[in-house]
């Protein structure tokens, strides 16, 4: 049996924390998502832990796009070329996850109290969104993709 907390995020291209929700470890990921997304629109990169046709169907009627790699055993489907990128450029969220480890000690164990830890959790969030320096990618537009002016 496993016990422990999960921290879901969703960023954007700057590295700023939008949305974060923590859940128990064996909580499904895509039901924290659907509680997280309300405000948000447009495209949604994530990890194959996301991958759900309902959730997808349902993310859609909302407005939003859920993007993921797909499965070896799933059936490989065409995505425009500027998506296969920002999918490819979805280390960032490992990126940020890994700069609140390693910077404000998030994986600290020792905690004698709830109360502590989750003030020690909502501190580190805190320290990492005044960073100035943040883990960033630059937005691509299909024009910076392809040349297409001869």
């Amino acid at each position: 049996m496993f016990y422990g907390l999960k921290l879901h995020l969703i960023i954007d291209s700057e590295g700023n924390l939008i949305k974060v929700s923590f859940s128990s470890g064996n909580k499904d990921d895509r039901k924290v998502l659907k509680g997280m997304i309300f405000g948000i629109y447009g495209k949604v990169f994530g990890d194959r832990g996301y991958i759900s046709k309902e959730l997808f169907d349902d993310l859609y009627d909302k407005g939003i796009q859920l993007i993921t790699r797909v499965k070896k055993n799933m059936k490989n489907i065409l995505i425009p070329i500027t998506d296969k990128v920002m999918l490819l450029k979805r280390t960032l969220i490992e990126t940020v996850i890994g700069k609140l480890k390693f910077l404000d000690k998030l994986e600290h164990s020792r905690h004698r109290s709830v109360t502590n830890a989750f003030s020690h959790m909502l501190s580190c969030l805190i320290n990492y969104q005044l960073l100035e320096n943040k883990p960033s990618i630059k937005t691509l537009l299909p024009i910076e993709l392809f040349d297409i002016q001869n």
